[in-house]
């Protein structure tokens, strides 16, 4: 494990609640070491969701709670690569704005830009340009 990956929990597969105490585990296990307190770094836990296959209340629910056990430990989540419904769900019920989630996006076309070749739907009636 590179010293880049120290802080790192990979998350993938659908997020059910029995999950949550594990994963838990990893993320406080994860802020405690050597980039945890004492460690010099800044101790943000990363979550690599770029793997979790369900965008559902479930897995919002279980992102929430995974932020509040780093945030007992001391730190808080980036969240890595989510796919595009899972960000726009987290958005939606607020948890990126009411958490303050740091959100890392690998390989996405950035957040005000459309992605290359997508065509915006257009009203029958709208005038042409």
């Amino acid at each position: 494990m590179t010293a880049s990956e120290e802080n790192l929990v990979r998350i993938e597969g659908p997020l059910r609640p029995g999950d949550v105490p594990r994963l838990c585990e990893q993320v406080a296990a994860a802020r405690h070491g050597p980039h945890g307190p004492g460690g010099g770094g800044a101790g943000d836990v990363v979550c690599d969701v770029g793997a979790v296959t369900t965008a559902d209340f479930a897995t919002v629910d279980a992102i929430a709670r995974l932020h509040l056990a780093a945030r007992r430990a001391g730190g808080r989540i980036r969240l890595r690569n989510p796919a595009p419904a899972l960000l726009a769900l987290l958005g939606l019920v607020g948890l990126v704005e009411l958490l303050g989630l740091v959100v890392e996006m690998e390989g996405h076309a950035e957040q005000r830009e459309p992605p290359g070749r997508v065509q915006e739907a257009v009203e029958a009636g709208d005038p042409a340009l």
